[in-house]
């Protein structure tokens, strides 16, 4: 299990040091992220689009969204069948699976164009220049990594924390 650690950095020399004492620290440059106002250079893990846009929590609400249309429908079609044509559990099942594909794709592509929400509260700083450190660190090392952080760069300040996530990316 891993959280989520938000940390704004003051400028891009502040965010390479801060990598280099991550490192250090033993935490993995994959589970390390930057954004910045403009492209980071190639020596800095930069943001994904996944990570930029609200696409995963849009499609996850489309999911569950379609899922309960379809699982309506399906219910609707079986108990009102169409002249000629009998109705299973099965097409209850597909109509419903169709529905959360259909929805989570649907839904999946309006949010790519979106913001990611999450991230909304960094954005005045980041505009200003700014840079956003975005670390997973493991469960039992939250508080030395928070710790760590304080003691040798008093400068950053600590953006917040998001709940556990599963141990693998």
């Amino acid at each position: 299990m891993r959280r989520r650690l938000y940390f704004m950095l003051p400028d891009l020399d502040s965010a390479r040091a801060m990598r280099d004492e991550l490192l250090l620290a033993r935490i993995e440059i994959g589970h390390m992220r930057f954004m910045g106002r403009e492209p980071l250079p190639p020596d800095m893990p930069d943001c994904s689009f996944v990570q930029r846009t609200d696409l995963v929590h849009g499609a996850q609400l489309g999911v569950v969204i379609g899922a309960m249309v379809g699982l309506c429908a399906g219910v609707f079609l079986t108990l009102f069948p169409v002249e000629g044509m009998t109705m299973r559990t099965a097409a209850i099942l597909l109509v419903t699976l169709g529905g959360a594909l259909f929805g989570g794709w649907a839904s999946g592509m309006n949010a790519a164009a979106v913001p990611n929400t999450r991230l909304k509260q960094f954005t005045q700083p980041i505009d200003e220049g700014k840079v956003l450190l975005i670390v997973d660190v493991p469960v039992g090392r939250v508080e030395e990594i928070e710790g760590m952080i304080a003691k040798r760069h008093p400068e950053i300040s600590f953006g917040g924390m998001e709940p556990p996530m599963l141990a693998f990316p």
